[in-house]
């Protein structure tokens, strides 16, 4: 029997399912991050947490895994050296000192642009660039040679050993056409004219995700029990991941990633892309129905709101407990917009937009309703702005993520969509990841 392994690098930990080629699911396991660790930790902590959760599977079902798809966090990216081997630390997805060069950004994208965000992966690579030029100015020293990747691409590359191979999905924030599947003049032309940089930047190659790239590495193999001809394919972000769980296939229907942050994908005719809003359009293309596509598009954004705030607040148990004392047909008149550090992505793309959590009431359900309430109402205000602007009408809203399980957050949220809320069968990432490592075999 062959089984299709998929592996979630969410937020707060590592995830992996193995699925038969019916999507039965095998084989789950998990990795948690317990605490914070200094960025330039993150590499080792995250190859430590690949390991783990392949561990956990059983040697029985390893030996006989086909595929292999990884997501990671969307815009979470690294400069590694020659070898693979990262020269400084990380940038993860919602750190905004990109917002430092967004007039140079500006002068090379197109108006409205997706990269044209504080948090893009191209921000944080012109950055880079500005600050190796800055410091290395005048030495005569050559020109490094950096490979610049995305978290997924670097945890595949431990796996398969190709360095600087990317997926469209992840892609789509350095700047990559995911219309024509290139990477655009302005871009390529844009940083070579604008930076005289001591550093050369490599741009990933960029193909399909669930697309073979190519065997694990003998090595990978010989210490996991893989198959030597295991394939490892194009990856994706997490939240694409999560909306492939869901089987959504229907135009008008969409997938809310109620995680650490908040995420929305609605699947669309129509493509859309705003940077004023922090608005994009992913390619779209299905594990369902053999990685074909049908000229669809994931519209949607990102806000750093979400679930990072409630446990900011509230333990677990706390959310639970107190959530069942909120009555989700009555309004909350607390207006907040919940935030860890000021700057938002989307539907406000700000970098200097600042939390607002006053005034805070004693009682902490009153407290946890406007909190509710209020990330519903930056959901929703998400999408009536993807409609606004042209994506197909919305018609169904399923949740994933940890906040798909608080039934009252559900109906609050209902109240302000209008539509059907609803929590799919599947919601995991990693199950994504699974179906989309099976389309190697469509």
């Amino acid at each position: 029997m062959n089984f299709y392994l998929g592996i979630d690098f969410g937020t707060t930990g590592v995830r992996s399912t193995a699925i038969d080629s019916n999507g039965n699911i095998h084989s789950e396991s998990q990795y948690n991050f317990t605490h914070e660790e200094p960025a330039s930790e993150l590499p080792s902590r995250w190859e430590n947490a690949l390991w783990a959760v392949i561990e956990q599977i059983p040697l029985a079902i390893r030996s006989q895994v086909r595929s292999i798809a990884i997501d990671g966090t969307s815009s979470t990216v690294m400069l590694c050296d020659t070898e693979g081997i990262p020269v400084c630390e990380p940038i993860l997805y919602n750190d905004g000192r990109g917002v430092t060069v967004l007039d140079r950004l500006r002068a090379i994208a197109p108006a409205n642009h997706t990269v044209l965000n504080a948090t893009s992966s191209l921000a944080k690579l012109l950055w880079w660039l500005e600050c190796e030029d800055t410091g290395r100015a005048g030495t005569g020293a050559p020109p490094l040679r950096r490979f610049f990747l995305h978290q997924a691409d670097w945890l595949a590359f431990l796996l398969h050993g190709k360095l600087g191979i990317s997926d469209y999905h992840n892609a789509l924030k350095l700047g990559y056409d995911v219309a024509n599947l290139c990477y655009p003049s302005w871009l390529t032309e844009g940083i070579a004219g604008v930076f005289k940089s001591s550093i050369a930047p490599i741009l990933p190659q960029v193909v399909a995700p669930g697309i073979a790239i190519g065997p694990v590495t003998a090595q990978i193999g010989d210490r996991f029990g893989f198959p030597h001809d295991c394939i490892v394919c194009g990856g994706t972000t997490d939240s694409i991941a999560a909306f492939l769980a869901s089987g959504v296939n229907s135009p008008g229907e969409a997938v809310t990633s109620l995680g650490s942050t908040l995420a929305i994908k609605l699947l669309s005719y129509t493509r859309v892309d705003d940077a004023r809003y922090g608005i994009y359009s992913h390619r779209f293309t299905s594990p369902l129905q053999g990685g074909a596509g049908g000229g669809l598009w994931l519209v949607g954004g990102a806000s750093n709101t979400g679930g990072a705030v409630l446990r900011h607040f509230f333990t677990d148990t706390e959310l639970d407990y107190y959530s069942k004392q909120i009555d989700p047909k009555q309004e909350s008149l607390l207006d907040y917009y919940p935030l860890l550090k000021k700057g938002d992505r989307f539907p406000n793309n700000d970098p200097n937009l600042l939390p607002r959590l006053e005034p805070r009431p004693a009682d902490p359900v009153e407290f946890l309703h406007g909190l509710l309430e209020s990330i519903a109402r930056i959901e929703s205000r998400g999408y009536e702005l993807l409609q606004e602007l042209g994506a197909t009408p919305l018609t169904k809203v399923y949740t994933a993520g940890g906040g798909a399980k608080n039934l009252v957050w559900s109906a609050i949220r209902k109240r302000y969509l209008k539509v059907p809320v609803v929590t799919p069968v599947r919601t995991s990432a990693a199950y994504g990841s699974a179906l989309l490592a099976m389309t190697v075999d469509s």
